[in-house]
């Protein structure tokens, strides 16, 4: 069997991630689709909407095969380390290609780039870190880096968020050696940061997100996600009490930087540059998160980066907890699988190159020690003790999501 891979976070699975999944299993002609999925907390520094199980069954509902998790130290990382633990795993299952949507389109803009910088890296690193030094967000530096290079030949727009990202999977799969074959779909009606609905039936993460926390019409999302994403955030309310933002975790993180002496708050991960001054000043001004971020965002720091280092602050990761782990994925932790699922990892678990953990208790507790610390202050955010120990309890327990219908 043949398999294809895609990298998501699904916060919400909406259409625009169906027409993705659609588009890849056309362009690949895969028998099989396997999604490397962030867990309880994402790239951009926050926490998901609602749990990693919940979102992996949204996924198998409408057509994922296999559900993989990328663990925290990949999954709340910037786009290269995110791109090279999500495509390490996708290359550990056995795909033999994967497909990520950008606004660009065309995977030979994406390789003709990749190629050439291989070739002029060393420049290229020299660019970033003088453009960052600078006081450009790292985006900005990444972008005007590239041009400073001076290339004629058309290449990738590495402004945009979805080109950075697919960017970074190209040079994750060439770096690991893996002869994954690279598609790409173009990202269809609305962009990565709108925060209004862009049509009909498309429409971006973020603008469905707004929605559901009061600042548009939660109406108006039922025409832009599958049946079972609105039954799976409905059951999600009713059983938790609501779904999961920054403000639920105010509290606790603001205790957190207040309560943590600077030296130590010096050490955690991400945080330099003598910002955790301001952090404490801002964090110590602020009543709720959103103002916190407000006060802190600047220039030189993107909301992204701001919130990134919030996280580690708020789950006391430090530098040299990070630096000593591994720059891959160790084992593969195994979320949900349809019956074809089923079928290729039997026909194709003895090729698989990691260990692949069906259970967290299967799991080397001092490898899987980041994300059972995630799974504790990702419960945290519920209303309730009762709450907490049953999201607990279902982290420990639960078995892989399945479905018996191919």
């Amino acid at each position: 069997m043949n398999a294809t891979g895609i990298i998501v976070e699904y916060n919400p699975f909406h259409n625009g991630h169906l027409h993705h999944l659609e588009m890849t299993k056309e362009l690949t002609g895969a028998d099989v689709t396997v999604a490397v999925m962030s867990g309880y907390f994402l790239q951009r520094g926050e926490p998901a909407l609602l749990g990693k199980w919940e979102r992996a069954g949204m996924a198998l509902h409408a057509g994922v095969d296999l559900v993989i998790e990328l663990p925290y130290s990949f999954a709340t990382q910037h786009s290269s380390v995110f791109a090279k633990g999500a495509v390490s795993l996708l290359d550990s299952v056995g795909c033999s290609s994967f497909c990520f949507g950008s606004e660009d389109g065309n995977i030979e803009t994406f390789e003709g780039t990749a190629n050439t910088l291989q070739t002029r890296q060393a420049e290229y690193n020299a660019a970033i870190r003088k453009y960052s030094k600078e006081g450009l967000s790292y985006p900005a530096a990444l972008s005007k880096a590239f041009l400073s290079l001076g290339l004629k030949e058309p290449f990738i727009d590495l402004s945009k968020p979805n080109n950075i990202l697919g960017f970074h999977y190209i040079q994750a799969r060439d770096e690991i050696d893996s002869g994954m074959k690279a598609y790409t779909v173009t990202r269809k009606a609305a962009d990565y940061h709108d925060e209004h609905f862009a049509s009909p039936s498309i429409a971006s993460a973020t603008s469905i997100r707004k929605a559901l926390f009061g600042d548009g019409d939660p109406g108006e999302i039922r025409s832009l996600l599958p049946p079972e994403s609105m039954r799976a955030l409905k059951a999600y309310e009713d059983t938790y009490g609501s779904l999961h933002r920054w403000e639920d975790y105010w509290p606790l993180l603001q205790y957190k930087i207040l309560s943590t002496p600077i030296d130590q708050l010096r050490r955690i991960y991400e945080i330099e540059e003598g910002i955790e001054h301001r952090i404490v000043e801002c964090a110590s001004r602020s009543s709720s998160f959103t103002e916190c971020m407000n006060r802190l965002k600047s220039k030189r720091y993107t909301w992204t980066r701001l919130q990134r280092m919030l996280l580690h602050i708020l789950m006391n990761v430090t530098k040299e907890e990070m630096s000593a782990r591994s720059s891959r994925p160790s084992y593969i932790r195994l979320l949900a699988m349809s019956a074809s699922g089923r079928e290729y990892l039997r026909l194709h678990k003895k090729a698989i190159s990691l260990p692949l953990i069906s259970k967290l208790s299967s799991a080397d507790p001092v490898e899987a020690a980041l994300d059972i610390r995630a799974a504790n202050i990702f419960s945290m955010g519920l209303k309730g003790p009762d709450a907490r120990m049953e999201s607990m309890k279902k982290e420990w327990s639960t078995p892989p999501l399945q479905l018996q219908k191919s």
